[in-house]
């Protein structure tokens, strides 16, 4: 199977330009890169290292979301989140374009490298980034959550496993999420000496933060798109 290909362009307002393009593993949805021979301090496992990571110095002598975000740091030093930029995402025949800011157009591309940097808890991100859907709203965002965790919950059942369609799964993703979130903006902070990527971070947590508590009222609004299955009248 051939990699899949995800290409991110950003356009500043001086016309400079910075480019990634990702190549992911079809079938472990995991980025193939070549780990750079000299990596920052601030990569190391050790260096304030997720209070609920998993992996050992042993195994692992550097953090993995850590590894794949130094071409964005690199990339943005210099920048402040609120500044302008175009964002182009090029992927598999189809070209998403948004006129947004630095922070905005990092976090799409930061949430998608956290998914595919094969850290054990941004695992259960995968699918998601599979199907990756670039500077997603909220609701977006909750909605393809959701309907991942609930298709998870499908392939266990057929599978004998006790599935889960309280959410109550997902809540704990998103809450060990924050912890990384959390570790992983005071790594940025010591890499870089400008916001853009700090605040990218935040942006992604923020949407960490809420999904746990606003799931029910969420899915409750858009309860009326699903009015078929039930037999109701939506005339």
């Amino acid at each position: 199977m051939e990699p899949i290909t995800i290409r991110y362009c950003f356009t500043m307002e001086d016309g400079s330009r910075e480019e990634f393009n990702l190549r992911i593993d079809p079938r472990k949805i995991e980025l193939i890169t070549e780990k750079p021979e000299d990596l920052p301090i601030w990569t190391d496992l050790g260096f304030h290292q997720c209070p609920n990571c998993p992996l050992s110095n042993q195994t692992h002598p550097n953090c993995l979301i850590a590894v794949s975000l130094v071409s964005i740091v690199k990339g943005f030093e210099g920048l402040i989140s609120y500044n302008k930029v175009h964002v182009d995402v090029e992927s598999e025949g189809r070209l998403v374009s948004q006129d947004t800011t630095v922070q905005r157009g990092v976090s799409a591309l930061m949430g998608l490298m956290i998914a595919t940097s094969g850290c054990p808890h941004t695992a259960f991100f995968k699918p998601m980034a599979r199907f990756h859907q670039p500077m997603a709203s909220r609701d977006e965002t909750i909605y393809r959550a959701t309907s991942s965790y609930l298709m998870a919950q499908y392939f266990k059942k057929n599978d004998g496993l006790k599935a889960d369609f309280e959410f109550e799964g997902l809540k704990k993703i998103y809450n060990n999420m924050r912890t990384v979130n959390i570790a992983i903006a005071k790594r940025l902070r010591a890499a870089s000496e400008t916001d853009s990527s700090v605040n990218a971070i935040i942006l992604l947590d923020v949407y960490t933060q809420a999904l746990p508590l606003v799931i029910e009222e969420s899915l409750a609004r858009i309860r009326h798109l699903f009015a078929p299955y039930f037999g109701e009248n939506t005339l």
